[in-house]
């Protein structure tokens, strides 16, 4: 593909320095040469655009859609808005997903759902995050999905989240809910 070959024609991404991002991430030096080795194999040219992105995440999910759930991945990893990923932004959200503490990753989570970065999730953006997770478990989930089942979820999403009931939850909002109910990570983990 063209987009490939323009990818590995990139000059090549070198990462900070072993010991920086050993310091920034909850990884051991070891961890990040593994981590390393395996972002090369799979982007040779230290960086990944969406499209790559899109095919790599594409191969967990094989009964499904991926493409949109990974587009809001790809863009919640891409923490400068450049197009591409780099190894220390994938490390960076790796390290808060597998190992930061609860506040951290709900802090990630709340940034991924809120798609257009206004400060707030609203029901259309929190919809499109449902649906593309639907998609993306396919059409063979157990048991089988109703038609109106994403709405059902973004309803309870928001009858729990949103307190001052203004039809928006932010960062506030959500960070309350789910420190002061547990259950409501269900949604998240």
């Amino acid at each position: 593909k063209i987009e490939d070959e323009l990818e590995m024609t990139m000059v090549c991404h070198r990462p900070e320095g072993l010991e920086q991002l050993e310091a920034q991430t909850n990884f051991t030096k070891r961890e990040l040469q593994v981590l390393y080795r395996g972002f090369k194999n799979e982007c040779p040219s230290g960086v990944v655009n969406e499209e790559t992105f899109k095919q790599i995440y594409a191969q967990f999910f094989p009964h499904g859609d991926a493409s949109m759930y990974a587009h809001y991945l790809f863009h919640a990893f891409d923490t400068t808005q450049t197009g591409s990923v780099k190894f220390e932004d994938f490390v960076t959200a790796l390290s808060i997903l597998l190992r930061g503490t609860v506040h951290e990753k709900l802090r990630w989570t709340f940034n991924l759902y809120d798609i257009n970065k206004d400060g707030y999730i609203n029901k259309e953006e929190m919809m499109d995050i449902v649906k593309a997770i639907y998609d993306m478990m396919g059409k063979y989930t157990y048991p089988v999905l109703k038609e109106d089942t994403p709405r059902q979820h973004v309803d309870i999403f928001f009858q729990k989240m949103d307190k001052n009931k203004d039809g928006i939850v932010t960062l506030d909002e959500f960070l309350e809910s789910c420190q002061e109910d547990t259950r409501n990570l269900q949604f998240f983990y």
